[in-house]
């Protein structure tokens, strides 16, 4: 009688999923949780009444005001911009569509800095406009305005980013039956398309914030980093490192990091809601 031999037993399929995760895990401790938990342990390191007198600063507070007052302009212009292109590019067909994504799209592939640059030599004293704006006594850089407009450039992208697919997804079908039944534009934007794309605006309006409030290289070069003036929170980190104060510093940004921690809880219940 012959005897089938037996194969070794092979390796559980389960390993290699458990060596992945294992190694994710690693990595977000190494890359992510270890600087959070630095900036924390630095920012209190001398105790709650320094960090306290840290963060109240005026030229601190300021800070604070200022990158808030950014983000409360920029957001609200950027999520009208999304939902317009997102609307002109899903809705509508014509000429120049394909352009027009692209150009949405150029935020996402040009430096901050470079975009700051192209600002200055457009806006700035010897710039394109600088006569100009000089003889009607206009300053947009070193100023708010000039902070303003490349924060918008460069944040331009998110919104539009998160609504287009979904509505390229959705189709026109909802929007044709309400023409059918006599809805007027407004109408047909506020009952039907707002609705389907509320999750993703708000999702993409939290994304658009904490990139508004964390940008340094673009408003670096058009705010003039002057101090108690047009310094944002992350130019003020590092005016405060330069000055050696490195507890102020590790304060200032653990201001930043609370943000970006609020913003990414947000993010994730705008994705539970969404998929809900």
């Amino acid at each position: 009688m012959n005897t089938l031999a037996l194969s070794p037993p092979r390796p559980r399929a389960s390993l290699v999923p458990k060596l992945l995760i294992g190694l994710a895990v690693v990595l977000t401790a190494l890359l992510v949780i270890a600087p959070l938990t630095y900036i924390f342990y630095r920012a209190l390191s001398e105790g709650w009444a320094v960090y306290a007198k840290n963060i109240t600063d005026p030229q601190t507070l300021h800070a604070i005001w200022l990158t808030a007052l950014v983000a409360l302009i920029v957001v609200p212009v950027n999520m009208a911009f999304g939902i317009a292109a997102a609307w002109a590019v899903a809705k509508h067909r014509f000429p120049g569509r394909g352009l027009l994504v692209t150009l949405i799209e150029i935020p996402f592939s040009i430096s901050p800095i470079i975009a700051g640059i192209c600002y200055l030599l457009l806006y700035g004293r010897q710039g394109l406009l600088g006569p100009f704006l000089l003889e009607h006594d206009l300053k947009i850089m070193f100023a708010l305005p000039g902070i303003v407009l490349v924060t918008m450039f460069v944040t331009a992208p998110f919104v539009a980013r998160e609504v287009l697919p979904l509505m390229q997804a959705q189709g026109t079908e909802q929007e044709e039956a309400a023409v059918t039944l006599g809805a007027s534009g407004w109408q047909i934007f506020r009952r039907v398309t707002l609705p389907n794309i509320k999750w993703a605006l708000l999702y993409g309006a939290v994304l658009c914030s904490a990139r508004a409030v964390g940008e340094f290289g673009g408003v670096s070069v058009v705010s003039g980093n002057v101090r108690g003036q047009t310094n944002t929170l992350p130019l003020q980190v590092e005016l405060l490192f330069n000055d050696l104060n490195v507890v102020g510093a590790f304060a200032a940004a653990s201001t930043l990091t609370l943000i970006a921690l609020v913003a990414l809880v947000v993010k994730s219940l705008l994705e539970v809601r969404g998929k809900g």
